[in-house]
This record gives structure tokens, sequence and C-alpha cells, in this order.
């Protein structure tokens, strides 16, 4: 069924930038729209052929690939693509194919080309004078706040398909979340109800509960935009709900995401997703250090830059572990794989080792321990092939220690807060940083909780990780010096990670402990310390500064060393700093030196 012109125009009128054109100019256009019908299947065009035009997703599903076949996009109705070929030199430099049976609008370069000459919001929208490295900066700096969709589409598990394939019609959308009670507990898309419902001959009154995708991964509005690409790459999924406190509050799709492509580490995320094996993703993070020095010389903060590079590192170990359950089996009762230390906190760097546990659930029984034993070995040794070498501290899920049912766990935090021996602080310190990365995410919801509720109840638990949390120092000599390494390999060098970053790292904790804070992130505990007002407005945000100062001299540090053909490390020589640098490098060790004395004599809100 062709669509009429009033039809093209009131979906055209959900789409952007047509939304943004006067009327007279929307329908001045409408005629030079093509509509084409592709089967699911086939081919829309090839790598390097000519394309006919802009393409428009009116119905159905087109996945897009590159030049190297690695899936770049899965788009539903009112994304369009071809674009980025079109206003180069009119040849494809993707490939594009129908998942879906489709119907497409075409609209021919020359239309597109004087569209964009007449409309400023054409301009914008189809901009491509901007770098490559620009437009990866905008994603991984856009909150998902800013790119959702706020009012998603929701129904109840009783309705039926029909009901929400009308839903889907009338606002032109691609997905519906099912909630109950408030809470979101699936979400069905079209490929659900073709692949699903048509595919397999079901009624039209089969409740929507039977095809839905239960209890979909979700994300966060403080989520960054790459966070999102990386979660639809990896999980080769075009919908992800947003949630806050356990409350549906907007969708992102595709169609959010055309304009912004992490295309370095996406394309890191989405080889390592589909490897076949550990010896095939030591050749993809092998690119990490050249990723790491892209990242800095395009401007990107540090948060950023460590927080893209973590995301490889979590897709190489859920990748590990679904290739372990392939290579001995499914796991006989529920687990979670959790990532601790910087993994945990969202900050790897050029140089990180592995540090991680295994929560089992509390059924599992002591000849299926052996089971998860050998599920740790392979995945530990796989993270060691990729360049996350073994912790030197044997803080690893191969230590029966840290792999244990969660009545286990929650004894160990219970025992660590009642007795707060060197041990017990330092084991804490480490384990406060978790972070869930595959598995069954229940196994630590509620520990996690109860674990920051009774710790921060306890003064002298507090007291004692106070304590040690001052064990590192920031490296401030005399007057405007260093105080530097005396001796060794790094002699008359400053170690900016236990020297510099670890020192805020510890505050962070605290601040974190002291408030009941669930962030484990650096720079989100401190954020959220002075939002809850457990730091000071001043004191805090001297704190923020002097972190990103000495996080990112750090990322600068790496990047030269790589540049040069090095090995990154955490050791710089404050010789070779500018005496504006020095200076400025000092006033931010001052500033946590101050914290530190502030927290250590019970004035955690002073700075």
């Amino acid at each position: 069924m062709t669509l009429t012109q009033d039809e093209l125009k009131r979906f055209l009128d959900g789409v952007h930038p047509y939304d943004a054109l006067p009327v007279t100019q929307l329908e001045a256009i409408l005629p030079d729209f093509r509509q084409e019908r592709v089967s699911s299947g086939d081919s829309v065009y090839e790598l390097g052929e000519d394309l006919q035009g802009l393409y428009i997703i009116h119905q159905g599903e087109v996945e897009v690939r590159d030049a190297h076949g690695v899936q770049v996009s899965l788009l539903g109705p009112r994304n369009s693509f071809g674009e980025r070929g079109l206003l180069r030199d009119g040849t494809a430099v993707t490939q594009a194919r129908a998942v879906a049976d489709c119907l497409l609008l075409v609209l021919p370069r020359e239309a597109l080309l004087q569209l964009i000459h007449d409309s400023e919001a054409a301009r914008r929208f189809f901009d491509r004078s901007r770098a490559p490295r620009t437009r990866r900066n905008d994603l991984a700096a856009t909150r998902v706040e800013t790119l959702m969709m706020r009012q998603p589409v929701i129904c109840p598990p009783t309705t039926t398909v029909q009901e929400v394939a009308r839903q889907m019609r009338v606002v032109h959308a691609s997905s519906v979340c099912v909630t109950e009670a408030g809470r979101l507990i699936g979400i069905v898309t079209t490929r659900d109800l073709t692949e699903k419902v048509l595919a397999e001959g079901m009624s039209p009154d089969t409740r929507v509960a039977q095809v839905m995708t239960p209890d979909p991964v979700t994300l966060s509005p403080s989520s960054i935009g790459s966070d999102v690409l990386h979660m639809m790459l990896e999980r080769r999924i075009g919908h992800v709900p947003v949630t806050e406190a356990g409350r549906l509050v907007g969708m992102v799709t595709q169609t959010d995401m055309t304009r912004f492509q992490a295309v370095s580490s996406a394309e890191l995320v989405a080889a390592v997703a589909s490897a076949e094996d550990a010896a095939r993703m030591a050749e993809i993070t092998a690119r990490i250090p050249r990723l790491l020095v892209q990242l800095v010389a395009a401007g990107n903060r540090h948060e950023v830059v460590t927080r893209l590079i973590t995301d490889i590192a979590d897709t190489a170990t859920r990748r590990l572990l679904t290739l372990a359950e392939e290579e001995i089996g499914p796991a006989p009762v529920p687990y979670l794989w959790l990532a601790c230390g910087s993994q945990g906190r969202q900050e790897q760097t050029g140089v990180s080792d592995q540090d991680n546990c295994l929560i089992l659930d509390d059924s599992v029984t002591e000849k299926q321990m052996g089971y998860f034993q050998e599920l740790a070995t392979f995945v530990c040794d796989g993270l060691n092939t990729c360049g996350y070498v073994y912790c030197p501290g044997d803080m690893m899920a191969t230590n029966p220690r840290w792999c244990q049912p969660l009545k286990v766990w929650k004894s160990y935090f219970e025992g660590w807060i009642a007795r707060p021996d060197p041990e017990a602080q330092m084991l804490a310190s480490v384990m406060f940083d978790l972070r869930p990365i595959g598995g069954t995410t229940a196994l630590f919801e509620g520990l996690q909780t109860r674990t920051l509720k009774a710790a921060s109840s306890n003064s002298i638990f507090v007291a004692h990780m106070v304590s040690n949390s001052l064990k590192h120092t920031p490296p401030l000599g005399l007057l405007r010096g260093f105080a530097t390494i005396r001796s060794g390999e790094h002699k008359n060098h400053v170690d900016l990670k236990h020297n510099g970053v670890v020192p805020i790292v510890d505050l962070g904790r605290i601040y974190a402990l002291q408030g009941q804070l669930a962030e484990v992130n650096t720079r989100a505990r401190l954020e959220a310390g002075i939002a809850s007002g457990v730091l000071s407005a001043s004191g805090g945000k001297d704190l923020l500064d002097a972190y990103d100062l000495i996080a990112e001299r750090r990322l600068a540090h790496q990047a030269e060393q790589v540049r040069r053909g090095d090995a990154p490390n955490n050791f710089l020589s404050p010789s070779s700093l500018s005496d504006f640098e020095r200076s400025h490098l000092r006033d931010a060790f001052v500033v946590v030196k101050s914290m530190q004395s502030a927290i250590g004599h019970g004035r955690g809100m002073l700075g």
C-alpha cells in the first residue's frame, strides 16, 4: 500500500529535521520522496554502490554494517541512513540489509542537497563538516537524559499484541514498555511482533507478556551517550529503557543515536563482543593505548576517556563469561561476576590489572563449586591474555575466598565492619568499589544497600576507614617542590596513581560511606557528596577541580608515552613540566592534602 501525501506529511511531522520545517517547505518536498518496499533479508544497498538517495524507514527494520562487516546500527521506523556516503561522493560507505519487511522513503540526493541549502534546521542536522572526533566528543559528553524520549509508550502485561501494534502505529513508535504497578517488567518491539507473533502465526489476542523481552537491560539518566551505543552494539538491541530509582523515565532508541557515533571505542566494543576466543580479543585490546592517545588528543575529559576504556574491559569480561558457558555448560545456579578496583569504578587507563570476584546463589552445593572455579579460571586467564594482568594481591574470582555464596559475602562484610583490623580495612576499601558486570544483578543489590547502611552507622569502622584512607598522601615537598621517589627505576619521579589519584579515590569512598551513596565512580561520588551535603560545596568544587587536573595530567602523560612508543605508566618527572604546569599540579596536591586533613580531623564538611 502506497502512502498518500497526507499520510507522508503526518509521518514526517514526527521525524527530525522535517518536523522543524515550515509547512510550505515540508509540503514542497513531499513529491520528491520515492517509496520503496524491501523484503526481509534483501539488500538495500551494498558497500561502494551509488546511493539512490537518503533512506528513511517508515516501516520495518534495517541493519547497517561497516566496511569490516561489523554491525554499527540496527534501525527502526523514523530512522534515516545512507547520508554519510550520500553527502560525501554519493557512494555507500556502509552496507544495509532489511531484517524485516520494510517500507522505505527515499529522498534523492539533489532534493536533499537543496533542502540543506534552504533550511538551517536541515543544515545543522546533516552537517558533515565537523570532524568525526568532535562527534565522538559530543556523544561521550552527552548525558542520556538529554537523548531520551521522556514519555515512552507503556502498556500493562495483559494488553494484547494487536492493541500494542495499534499503539505503535498511532504514535509511530518502534517499541512499547510493559509495566506493572509502576515497575518496568519488559519491552516489546516491532521485531518481536514480526518474528514472534506474525512469523509464528500467533493470535492477535495473545497477551504481550508472552512475547515481550522480560527484565530488559536499562540505563540511568546520568549515563552517557556512549553507554547506550556500547550496550546496543554488544547486545544487538535498538532500544534501551531509562530508569531512575526503579521508575521508567524515558527511552533511547537507535534514532536518538544516529547523529552521535563514538566510532573508535564502539568499534572495539563491537569487535570484542563477537570475538571467538581470548586470543582474538587480545588483538583488539592491544589497540587500547592508541585509543587512549586519540581520546586525549581530542580533548575528552578524563572521566569520559576512562569510561570508554572500561567499557571495553566490561565487554571482554561478559564475552569471556559467554564463551566459558559455551565450553563448560550453563551455570548450575545463578551467579554474578563483579569487578572492583579501577574497573569497578570505571576508571581504567592505559595501565590496568584485573580485580574481580563471584557471588553465587545460596543454593550452590559443594559439588557445584568446582564449576565456578573452572568458570573463574577461564575468564581470569582470558582477561590476562587480553592484557588485564593477574592481580598481584590475588583479588580475583580464581581465589576461592572471592568465589562464595551470597551468605558468605554477607558474613564477610559484617565481620569487616564489626572488627575493623588492618586487613578488614584494606578489603572493605576494595570491596566498596564493587560493580556488577555479568550475571544475576539481584544478588548484589540488597547486599550493597545493607552494607552501606551498617557501615555508615558504625562510627568505629568509619574512623578506621578514614585512617586507612590517609595512608596515601600527595607528593608535596618543601616550598614549591614535589616529594619525588628517592631511589630505584623511578627515581626523581612522582607516582600520579598512588600519590595523585588514589588519595582522591579514597576520599570519595569515605564520602560515599558517610552518605550511604550508591555511586562507585570517584567523580560521581564527589558530585553526590556535594549534592547530599556530606561534602561542602566550596571544598567539593576545589576537590573536583584538583581531581580533574591530576587525572588529566596522568592521562596526558600516558598518551605521550604511547606516542613515543613506550609502555604507559604512572610515573611523571616534574622536570618535564613547565613552571605553569608544575605550579598548578602542586596546587591540586595541596587541595587534596587539605581535604585529607579536614576528614582526618572529623571536618569532612570543611574545605
